[in-house]
Formats: structure tokens, C-alpha cells, sequence
């Protein structure tokens, strides 16, 4: 596989990391009620998210209510809306870098440049798998922690919600994408970087012959 195929198919993995991501700050689910012990009433779910908080009766109801406050926010949630929002706008970013100095554009004459912008690219895309994953981690631990926790109620615990697997999985395109622009960029870089030598043209004597130096 060559390596313009190889960036295009990092860009790709990046592009569909970068939707994740947007796809996971959207959804309300993550954290979803945990139905534990004996009680086996499900009649009504609560899902939490970053944004808003919904409830979801049997019958296939559901209400959804907006946060009010932004600064009654657990601390993990505001954090949670700053870094899935930055990593929205730097996954805009740096698909139109990476667009600039691809091999399948000519919006830059290929060379050093060119290698160096496709590489900052790919780094941003790693930077965003990186930030998001803060998060999501973080809403994993508390969620855990509660869970396990006895002196917490148990109409309280939740489980991890379908947001945080599609972040993780986003997480993973992002940094697999990533990591393939700036390997094949690195490699095509090396491959150019080689110095050419050209040797001086023979020319003939002043009788019509070559001079007897230029087959030594």
C-alpha cells in the first residue's frame, strides 16, 4: 500500500473519529439508571448527559430537560462540555490541515513543507483522541465508584452509558488515524530527503573527440 493510500485511509479513520466524538457529546446516555438488587421495576429509565438529562418511561416516552445552570454542574460534566467541544472545533481543524498538505492536493508544491503540515495534521487529530479520552475516563471512574460504593443508594448508581463506547471507540480511530498520517508522511519525507547528484555532461575536445577523463 502506498503511502498516499495510507494517509488517505488515516484521514478517513479521523474524519469518522471526529463524527464520534460530535455523535457522543450529543447523546444524553451517559450514564443510564443500573437496575441492581431486588427491585426489577423498570418502568422508567434516566439517562445523563452532558447537556441534558431525559426520562424514559416503558411505554416509549420520553422527556428531556436542558440543564439550568451551568455552574451547578458536577465539576465532571463542565469539563466534559469544555474538552468534547474543543476537540469538535480542533477535529474541523485539522481535517482542513491535513486536506492542505495532502499528496492527493495541490494546494501546496509537494516538498519538506508539505510532509510538515500533513504531519501537524495527524498530530492533531492524536492530540484529540488524547483530550477526549479525559473525560470519558473520568465519567467511567465515578460511575464505578458509585456503583461499588455501599453507602450509595442504589435508586443513585448508574451505569456507563452507549455515549461513553462510542467516545472510546472514537478515541481509538483517533489516534489510529493520526499515528498513519504521521508515519507515512515521516516515511515519504525520508524517501525525498535524499540529496540528488547529477554528474556534469560530457563534452567534446577541441579535435571532435570526448576527453579520455570523462570514461575514468
Amino acid at each position: 500500500m502506498t503511502s498516499a493510500a495510507v494517509e488517505i485511509l488515516g484521514l478517513g479513520l479521523g474524519i469518522l473519529g471526529w463524527v464520534g466524538v460530535i455523535v457522543a457529546c450529543g447523546l444524553p446516555m451517559w450514564q443510564v439508571s443500573a437496575f441492581i438488587g431486588g427491585n426489577i421495576v423498570v418502568a422508567q429509565t434516566i439517562w445523563e448527559g452532558l447537556w441534558m438529562s431525559c426520562a424514559v418511561q416503558s411505554t416509549g416516552q420520553m422527556q428531556c430537560k436542558v440543564y439550568d445552570s451551568i455552574l451547578a454542574l458536577p465539576p465532571e460534566v463542565q469539563a466534559g462540555r469544555a474538552l468534547t467541544v474543543i476537540v469538535a472545533l480542533l477535529g474541523l481543524v485539522a481535517l482542513l490541515v491535513t486536506v492542505v498538505g495532502a499528496q492527493c492536493t495541490n494546494c501546496i508544491r509537494p516538498g519538506k513543507m508539505k510532509s510538515r503540515i500533513v504531519i501537524a495534521g495527524g498530530a492533531i487529530y492524536v492530540l484529540c483522541g488524547v483530550l477526549v479520552l479525559i473525560p470519558l475516563c473520568w465519567f467511567a471512574n465515578i460511575v464505578i465508584s458509585d456503583f461499588y460504593d455501599p453507602s450509595v443508594p442504589s435508586s443513585k448508581k448508574r451505569e456507563m452509558g452507549a455515549a461513553l463506547y462510542i467516545g472510546w471507540a472514537a478515541t481509538a480511530l483517533l489516534l489510529f488515524g493520526g499515528c498513519l498520517i504521521c508515519c507515512c508522511s515521516c516515511s515519504q519525507r525520508d524517501e525525498t530527503s535524499f540529496p540528488v547528484k547529477y554528474s556534469a555532461p560530457r563534452r567534446p575536445t577541441s579535435n571532435g573527440e570526448y576527453d579520455k577523463k570523462n570514461y575514468v
